[in-house]
């Protein structure tokens, strides 16, 4: 079982930063993908990123196309957290975003166990 909880959402200006904690709880959060997706008002929860530890030590990330560029995903395993760094906000990415972990590094939020519960992004223009 692993707990998740994130932080590091609120306002920010059009243009300007937040980084977004995903901390894990129970089990190695490294163990597992880890994806971040976001819901905005009235619409469904889509993926924007994730990263993957391969079993070599090194990991990999995938992003939607709409944050590549102004988003990165990053862990520190010692802290058993991962994050979202994002730059460039746009009122556009106003949203709920949650992180997830799971076994396969997919961008179907179907495949992922685990969910925390959410965090607010608020982008005013």
């Amino acid at each position: 079982q692993v707990q998740l909880v994130e932080s590091g959402g609120g306002l920010v200006q059009a243009g300007g930063s937040l980084t977004l904690s995903c901390a894990a709880s129970g089990r190695t959060l490294s163990d597992y993908a880890t994806g971040w997706f976001r819901q905005a008002p009235g619409k469904g929860r889509i993926f924007v990123a994730v990263i993957k530890r391969w079993s070599s030590g090194s990991s990999s990330t995938n992003y939607a196309d709409f944050v590549k560029g102004r988003f990165t995903i990053s862990r520190d395993n010692a802290k058993n957290t991962v994050y979202l760094q994002m730059n460039s906000l746009k009122p556009e990415d106003t949203a709920v975003y949650y992180c997830a972990a799971g076994t396969i590094a997919t961008m179907d939020g179907g495949t992922y166990t685990y969910w925390g519960q959410g965090t607010q992004v608020t982008v005013s223009s």
